[in-house]
């Protein structure tokens, strides 16, 4: 069996993580459920970070660990690194200071 290098938990999800960098062309073979899904990366992604298995329309739920993680900001095309520059999570940004997180809100 080939190096396995990406996390998809149930046939739910539609994203995957990687754990290791990936570069953009590579393809990838995607273990989901009974079956392999082939996934050809559109740009680099970091070790650790998520790509889309399947398109997802702009706000459309993104799926991991069969949860919602929270709502496509824009359309994203399968092979895309997925994170904060395009999914509106249903949790905390750790990147954002509270008053960022909270339009209008000043220290």
């Amino acid at each position: 069996m080939a190096e396995q290098y990406i996390e998809v938990v149930t046939p739910e999800d539609n994203v995957g993580t990687f754990i290791r960098e990936v570069e953009e062309g590579e393809v990838v073979d995607v273990p989901v459920g009974d079956e392999v899904r082939t996934v050809t990366v559109n740009e680099d992604i970091p070790f650790g970070h998520k790509v889309a298995l399947t398109d997802i329309d702009e706000g459309d739920t993104v799926c991991k660990y069969g949860l919602s993680i929270g709502y496509a900001s824009q359309d994203i095309e399968a092979g895309d690194w997925v994170h904060t520059h395009n999914v509106d999570s249903n949790y905390g940004r750790g990147d954002q200071s509270d008053s960022e997180a909270i339009e209008g809100i000043s220290e």
